[in-house]
């Protein structure tokens, strides 16, 4: 993949990156993207801060699914096996097994598991 390779980001060869996806190419080695998570067009990944002059990784669990125009702050932690809903402005680290939306992202449910790809476990 060409992200992995060019620009050294770690992204897992199972996961998917839709290709509206902004991955943040200031510091991309700060990105961190676990196996089976699915990344929506328009979503949003910030490794970066320039109005604070400081990089930070941020990390995306496995079994993650990151909605359509969802930003994720830089210095960010997703857990594993979590659903970020679209249009969500995630600000501060989210453990695993819930479900966030808003801005700023809340948790709106807990304790849910996913399978590939972030889609919930019914």
């Amino acid at each position: 993949m060409v992200l992995t390779k060019l620009y050294g980001m770690h992204i897992h060869k199972s996961a998917r990156v839709s290709f509206g996806t902004k991955l943040d190419k200031t510091n991309p080695k700060g990105v961190f993207i676990g196996k089976d998570s699915y990344l929506a067009s328009g979503a949003i990944i910030f490794t970066h801060d320039f109005s604070r002059n400081f990089k930070a990784n941020t990390y995306i669990g496995e079994r993650c699914f990151i909605g359509a125009n969802a930003i994720v702050m830089a210095g960010v932690r997703i857990g594993d096996e979590v659903i970020v809903g679209s249009g969500a402005i995630v600000t501060k680290d989210v453990p695993s097994n819930c479900i966030v939306a808003g801005n700023p992202a809340k948790i709106i449910k807990s304790q849910i598991s996913t399978i590939k790809f972030g889609q919930l476990k019914i």
